[in-house]
């Protein structure tokens, strides 16, 4: 884990140009170490958030010397998007719009969620009065797991990073899949309700499954 003395305080540039340019070195070099344990080292896997400083400062800085180092390995993103409704910090929209623009080309692929979109499903679907930050984690670790489900299992789907952007991306500036996640059940109701196959796939085509908010019948976001 790297630590620093200061944050970025929600300013992409302290996080791209200043804080973020001193830390770099000592991330990459980190990174080396890791990636000379592995034995077939597949691609990143980078999470970070769009409205914070250094979630959109240093990420972009950080991929565009990935890219520079590790120039074929795929990058995969989880990104947590601002909500429409709910913010910790008035820039967020700029934060975002320069980190969407700098990773455009360093990123194969962004898996977009946002907080609000997850909370009202946990107050919706699992029944959660107030849901905390660790519930929304649990969402999020499933997530990823399902995603990654195919590179620690045993199959013919999905072997690898790249076949993930062959099968998710059409071009490769957009990159942005939406997730939605089915089922999501409180575990009282688990016991007794039973999903079949054509319920799971419709239920992942409503916008109430969606880890973003928006409206895909709209065409665009």
């Amino acid at each position: 884990l790297i630590t620093g003395k200061e944050d970025a305080a929600n300013n992409y540039a302290r996080g791209h140009y200043t804080t973020g340019k001193e830390k770099v070195d000592d991330v990459l070099d980190r990174i080396g170490k890791l990636t000379e344990q592995c034995e077939g080292l597949q691609g990143f896997l980078i999470f970070h958030a769009f409205g914070g400083g250094t979630g959109s400062g240093f990420t972009s800085l950080l991929m565009e010397r990935l890219s520079v180092d590790y120039g074929k390995k795929s990058k995969l993103q989880f990104v947590i998007y601002p909500s429409p409704t709910i913010a910790t910090a008035v820039v967020e929209p700029y934060n975002s719009v320069l980190t969407a623009h700098t990773t455009l080309e360093h990123s194969d692929c962004a898996f977009m969620m946002d907080n609000e979109a997850i909370f009202q499903l946990c107050k919706k679907k699992l029944d959660l009065g107030r849901p905390s930050y660790s519930n929304l984690n649990h969402i999020i670790a499933q997530v990823v797991s399902s995603v990654t489900a195919s590179l620690r299992f045993q199959g013919s789907l999905n072997v690898d990073l790249n076949e993930f952007q062959t099968n998710l991306v059409p071009y490769p500036r957009i990159h942005f899949p939406v997730i939605t996640y089915a089922p999501i059940i409180s575990s009282d109701k688990a016991y007794h309700e039973t999903l079949s196959v054509s319920e799971i796939t419709n239920a992942c085509f409503e916008t109430t499954s969606q880890l973003v908010k928006c409206d895909p019948r709209h065409g665009k976001y």
